[in-house]
């Protein structure tokens, strides 16, 4: 009688009984605790200030910050918008970097709300370089519109966590010409997480911080925007006329406490993920890939052959039936987000995946 012989064993899980989504740390879940909290969440009117859950949950965005007030907002493109709202006059100009979310994700939603010009201008890695920035700022005269905000973003939405030194050239500069910086920190803690310093410390190289409650810290819904006492008390306002005025928001803002308190106190196993990810992947013969680039939870790759269309598809399918999720590549380049339902095990299917489908 002959041996059967041996089965080859492959890496696809497919009794998976949950996805794997690596399109994106805003596709996290809130936690048992968050759902707890929000089921048991004391709530009141919040356009009439009544709320003690969102109070609450503002004072704590503010003291993590360093600014004076906070306020509750939907989401951080909301936040963002709302910022420009608030600080800048119709007609005028915003200077900020090209590959920005405000520019690049916000659906040209500062002509529309605020009614300012953006100027973008080059940021290699989300940092506007001082040269730049001072040979684009303009005051009002008859031919151009004055420079009333600059906007900086940390962490970038390319992955990058950009320094205090950077930030503070900008910072400087801003203070001469009598400019606002209002700051994009959606992953504001991711990027104090990368750099090894408080979110206080980064914010405080802008007067406005918006940040986000979802994304890595799990939260189902909303950001903050934080700043100077006035400043907030002219964003409520604003906030009212854009719709964000919520009544019992405080059953979201429930889950935003513990997303402050506790999450952003594990940032940092996400972002080990994902260069443990990287390294893994700048193996694989290719892959293009600068580990030195994964900064914080997210990780960009490049592998020419999808950009052949038909390849790119069959790549996303061949992950789908591994009960992984990812986003089609951009001309070749794929990006892969950890977060906290990321975890170890499901990180080991992701490479074995990755091994099998980018190897074949």
């Amino acid at each position: 009688m002959h041996e059967a012989a041996p089965v080859k064993r492959r890496c696809f899980f497919w009794r998976r009984t949950s996805v794997i989504d690596l399109r994106s740390d805003t596709v996290t879940q809130p936690t048992e605790a968050m759902r707890k909290a929000m089921s048991a969440a004391e709530v009141g009117d919040d356009v009439y200030g009544d709320d003690p859950t969102v109070n609450m949950l503002e004072e704590l965005g503010a003291e993590l910050t360093g600014k004076e007030a906070a306020l509750f907002v939907p989401s951080g493109t909301f936040g963002n918008q709302l910022a420009l709202f608030t600080w800048c006059p119709r007609g005028t100009e915003v200077i900020l970097g090209e590959e920005c979310h405000i520019i690049q994700h916000e659906a040209g939603a500062a002509s529309i709300i605020a009614g300012v010009q953006t100027r973008p201008i080059s940021a290699p890695d989300g940092v506007l370089k001082p040269d730049a920035l001072i040979g684009r700022l303009r005051k009002a005269e008859l031919h151009e519109p004055a420079t009333s905000l600059i906007c900086i973003e940390n962490a970038h939405s390319l992955g990058h966590a950009v320094s205090l030194a950077d930030m503070s050239a900008v910072r400087s500069i801003a203070d001469t010409w009598q400019a606002p910086v209002h700051m994009d920190g959606a992953r504001i803690f991711n990027a104090a997480a990368a750099l090894g310093v408080s979110a206080k410390e980064i914010a405080a190289q802008a007067d406005s911080v918006m940040f986000c409650l979802s994304k890595g810290l799990c939260a189902p819904v909303g950001s903050l925007l934080a700043g100077s006492g006035d400043f907030i008390k002219t964003a409520r306002l604003k906030r009212k006329i854009m719709g964000g005025a919520m009544r019992q928001a405080g059953i979201l803002a429930a889950a935003g406490i513990i997303a402050l308190t506790d999450m952003t106190k594990r940032l940092h196993e996400d972002h080990e993920r994902a260069k443990d990810l990287a390294r893994f992947l700048a193996e694989i013969p290719g892959i293009t890939l600068d580990i030195e680039d994964v900064q914080i939870n997210i990780v960009y790759f490049a592998f020419a052959k999808a950009k052949n269309p038909e390849i790119n598809a069959g790549i996303v399918e061949s992950f789908a039936k591994a009960g992984i999720r990812i986003s089609a590549a951009n001309d070749g380049v794929f990006r892969f987000v950890t977060h906290y339902w990321v975890g170890d095990t499901e990180l080991e299917t992701v490479k074995c995946t990755a091994r099998e489908v980018f190897s074949s």
